[in-house]
């Protein structure tokens, strides 16, 4: 019987599961980029010192899952760093870190929610559309430090 898995903050010690789990499903579907390694290097200063937070999904010690939300304005933050080991897809458990960064953000009085991913993703994009989030206006795209990102979408929590 598989471990209860909860949702909790990122502390010390996380950071090589920030980093595995990412790097998994990036070498899937991409290749690695410059911003990830700065991401993923030290995610203490490229996050959470930036007023970022970072949501873990741990099954008893070991981290499974994982969300970022990185700090884009005084009211904005971006959804990142979305992982869940290939293991443990498909229970729901990206619903989970998704819903706990969305009400996080909301709780914190943040207005607007913004992502970029790929259109090969097809699970996650029904999953962002089935939380709430939108396709961002053509005009309002500002280009990505990211290769991969063809899909821009966001949500306003207010």
């Amino acid at each position: 019987m598989s471990p209860a898995v909860r949702i909790r903050e990122f502390r010390p010690g996380d950071e090589g599961a920030f980093r595995k789990l990412n790097e998994e499903w990036i070498a899937r579907y991409f290749r690695m980029e410059a911003k990830d390694h700065e991401a993923l290097a030290d995610p203490q200063s490229s996050i959470l010192a930036r007023g970022g937070r970072l949501f873990l999904a741990a099954a008893g010690e070991e981290c499974v899952g994982c969300c970022a939300l990185l700090r884009t304005g005084a009211d904005e933050f971006e959804v990142a760093k979305m992982a869940v080991a290939a293991a443990w897809q498909g229970g729901g458990l990206g619903r989970r870190l998704l819903e706990a960064a969305v009400d996080a953000a909301r709780a914190a009085g943040t207005r607007r929610l913004y992502l970029e991913t790929n259109h090969v993703l097809t699970p996650a994009l029904r999953l962002y559309e089935s939380i709430g989030f939108r396709p961002v206006p053509p005009e309002r795209i500002v280009p990505s430090p990211y290769a991969r990102a063809d899909v821009y979408m966001e949500m306003t929590l207010t």
